[in-house]
């Protein structure tokens, strides 16, 4: 079996194609996965006429432990998720034998390269039922406008 087939080669192969997709669709994420070993907190992007729309999937966080941050065009989500609590007790959490666990747990930080015509100065986000959805406001110059025909 070639190299290309191996597990390290294959993830390789697989990040060079996300790039090219990346580079396509003009920096916006286009993966269905962004890691080897996936993305938290997973995100939804969209665009309306007047903002970039992102919707980050993270339940089980307090407002507390989540950070949102934009600089020179990076939009970066970060913050740490702590572990479930797996009984009232301090006895039943000990005696616990984990077999799977599923659930992403510790530090995360997910950076999201914004476009050119975002403006950092308009930029909302709340945190609700593990959804944090931030808008960025697009500038005046790049919002599509109709031209009178005379």
């Amino acid at each position: 079996m070639s190299d290309l087939f191996s597990g390290t080669d294959l993830f390789s192969e697989f990040d060079r194609l996300q790039r090219q997709m990346d580079s396509l669709f003009g920096g916006f994420p286009s993966s269905i996965r962004s890691g080897r070993f996936g993305a938290f907190p997973q995100v939804n992007i969209g665009t309306t006429d007047d903002s970039i729309e992102i919707v980050a999937f993270a339940p089980g966080l307090k407002l507390a432990e989540l950070d949102v941050s934009i600089d020179k065009g990076l939009l970066t989500i970060s913050g740490e998720r702590k572990a479930a609590q797996a009984g009232s007790d301090d006895k039943s959490r000990d005696d616990t034998r984990t077999y799977a666990q599923e659930r992403f747990t510790g530090p995360f930080r997910r950076v999201i390269e914004l476009p050119q015509n975002a403006d950092p100065d308009k930029v909302q986000a709340r945190y609700t039922n593990g959804c944090l959805s931030i808008s960025v406001g697009k500038r005046e110059a790049s919002k599509p406008r109709a031209i009178t025909v005379q």
